[in-house]
């Protein structure tokens, strides 16, 4: 049995939502790999947070009725969240109201989990009322999340209520968290991402700090897969790793921040809902190999896993692309040290085999998975191909370096490897100097 009471994914990017199809087809594969809860919030659905006054059109109000009747189906919980935070006057009745009245009206479609997200907001009350009514944001905060949770209970069916606080990582000893912990009511669940923002690691004793802080269990906001803002240049599908066995000790949960890439997500999710389900026996890299075959299928599988090891770089691993930063290495030991001849024919058969490897990925049998991480394969294999003709360049006869090339006729092996010295996949850059070095060229 899950030491956790909650587990699951959270729609709370930034950037473009996922479609409604998308989500129907996430809260069948939640439910398959055992999550229980879905949390609605995409930060640009303007009807959750910057519109969040405003009712939902029909439109969207019936997408939502499906969603919400799609997850009862399947035994998973819809939890609803808005975001009032960067508009809303905490001394004004009249958006306390509206607060009540949007929570309200999607409790008409069957919800019956809500949360209020106030995160990524300004840290200080900015109406001059708000000032004024309160000493601080913090006991504003309390004030208007205590006064909605009970309101809300008295009005419709409320299984669940929670909160995201504005500062939101840290210690968890912080003045702004224990206030806001030590004076929400009793029941309110209290969303935390630990250390960081997307933190490398989720550690049993902060969990215990902040629990003797709040007086109440961090429910995590675990930022991977996430890829928003300054990350959308990287693909995090590598393993879920640096989570506390003993965690669910201090801890009341694990909700995953998801991608944009819904179906690139369900690599991590996967992993997710099997240390979810026991933490104490967890094993990152085989839940890994197993959701990376979950998702490619049998076929395919292969090709991804060799793709996924050179994406592994994220909060949550500096170890970028580990079997294939090995095998550089040992081709820079052999071509210093030993036979260039030799060490340039097996690393360049290597990486032969890389590209035709992940050829397959090209068209992949999970044609939703090979759309989204498209770009991504077409730039590994192009990297992949430069480090080819860099390795062809290089001189295999003798041990000198060979004199410097001539001002402006640089070859196109240096060409490559200016694209690789900036390359988003890190590993690519690592024989950068090296190459330089045996191509007789400085790179300015």
């Amino acid at each position: 049995m899950s030491p956790f009471s909650v587990g699951g994914v959270i729609e709370g990017f930034y950037g473009r939502p996922w479609t409604h199809a998308q989500r129907l087809d996430m809260i069948r594969f939640v439910a398959q790999v055992g999550l229980g809860t879905y949390v609605y919030s995409p930060k640009d659905d303007p009807f959750t947070r910057r519109q969040w006054r405003e009712p939902y059109p029909p439109a969207e109000r019936a997408a939502l009725a499906e969603l919400v009747a799609e997850a009862r189906s399947h035994g998973v919980s819809v939890s609803f969240a808005l975001s009032p935070g960067l508009s809303m006057r905490y001394s004004d009745a009249r958006d306390m109201d509206a607060i009540l009245a949007k929570l309200e009206s999607v409790a008409e479609l069957g919800v019956t989990s809500f949360a209020l997200f106030l995160d990524d907001i300004p840290e200080e009350l900015r109406h001059a009322p708000d000032r004024a009514a309160f000493g601080s944001l913090v006991e504003a905060q309390i004030a208007v999340v205590n006064a909605a949770a009970s309101r809300l209970a008295r009005a419709v069916t409320v299984d669940d209520f929670s909160v995201c606080p504005t500062l939101y990582w840290g210690r968890g000893s912080e003045p702004y968290i224990a206030q806001l912990g030590r004076g929400l009511n009793e029941g309110i669940r209290l969303y935390w991402t630990g250390r960081a923002i997307c933190s490398p690691e989720l550690d049993v004793r902060d969990a215990a700090v902040f629990h003797e802080s709040t007086g109440r269990k961090p429910l995590y906001w675990d930022n991977f897969p996430v890829n928003d803002v300054a990350m959308t240049g990287e693909l995090h599908i590598g393993p879920y790793q640096g989570r506390d066995r003993n965690l669910g000790d201090h801890a009341d949960g694990i909700v995953a921040n998801a991608m944009p890439l819904a179906e690139a997500s369900k690599i991590a999710l996967a992993s997710i809902a099997d240390y979810v389900r026991d933490p104490h026996t967890f094993d990152p890299e085989a839940s890994w190999e197993a959701a990376l075959e979950r998702i490619a299928g049998p076929r395919d599988a292969a090709a991804l896993r060799e793709f996924a090891d050179a994406c592994r770089g994220s909060a949550l691993c500096m170890d970028d692309a580990p079997r294939l930063a090995a095998q550089m290495n040992r081709f820079a030991f052999d071509y210093e040290y030993g036979n260039r001849a030799d060490a340039v024919a097996r690393f360049r058969s290597y990486v032969t085999q890389l590209l035709h490897t992940t050829a397959v990925l090209l068209a992949p049998q999970n044609e939703a998975l090979g759309s989204e991480i498209a770009p991504w394969v077409a730039y590994y294999r192009d990297c992949l191909a430069a480090v080819l003709r860099a390795v062809d360049a290089l001189p295999t006869n003798g041990t000198g370096t060979p004199p410097a090339l001539a001002p402006g006729d640089r070859p196109a092996a240096l060409a490559d490897l200016e694209s690789l010295r900036s390359a988003r996949l890190r590993v690519f850059g690592d024989l950068v100097d090296m190459f330089l070095s045996d191509l007789g060229g400085e790179f300015n």
